[in-house]
């Protein structure tokens, strides 16, 4: 869940605040280059297209865990290395589709040269595993936004 202020709550509360993508809307917006630029929002990536790096039970463990139920998820956690570096919080999968989307969309628009540059300032979440979340990465958007430009 975002804030007035743009920090993301996963838990009780707790912040996890990502400065990069903050910091790099801060400044293409004081310096006026968005109006330079054609913005576009990210789709959601789906289950399928997500299973086109990483396996089925990882992809449906990310879908359906919360906070609310994750005791009910203990031994896939501990599979899928969720743990503090990698939190389960509210909206985690809508999270994923939204970056990856951002990733995988802007591949796409660059394989039907319909953009010369892209660029996804929430992406480049590229230490997730087939199986296994990793440094607070739960899908690797680069591998699938490679996957899409190898199309």
């Amino acid at each position: 869940m975002l804030d007035e202020v743009g920090n993301f709550y996963y838990g009780a509360g707790h912040p996890m605040k990502p400065h990069r993508i903050r910091m790099a809307h801060s400044l293409l917006t004081s310096y006026g280059l968005y109006r330079k630029m054609e913005i576009y929002r990210p789709y959601r990536v789906s289950e399928q297209e997500m299973t086109a790096f990483h396996t089925d039970d990882y992809v449906y463990f990310l879908k359906h865990v919360n906070p609310d139920n994750a005791v009910e998820f203990n031994r896939e956690m501990s599979k899928f290395n969720v743990d503090m570096d990698c939190p389960i919080f509210p909206g985690l999968f809508d999270f994923c589709q939204l970056y990856t989307g951002g990733s995988t969309g802007g591949a796409y628009k660059l394989n039907q040269q319909s953009a010369d540059v892209v660029v996804n300032w929430a992406g480049g979440l590229h230490h997730a595993k087939k199986t296994e979340a990793s440094g607070f990465c739960y899908v690797n958007d680069i591998v699938l936004a490679i996957i899409e430009l190898l199309k």
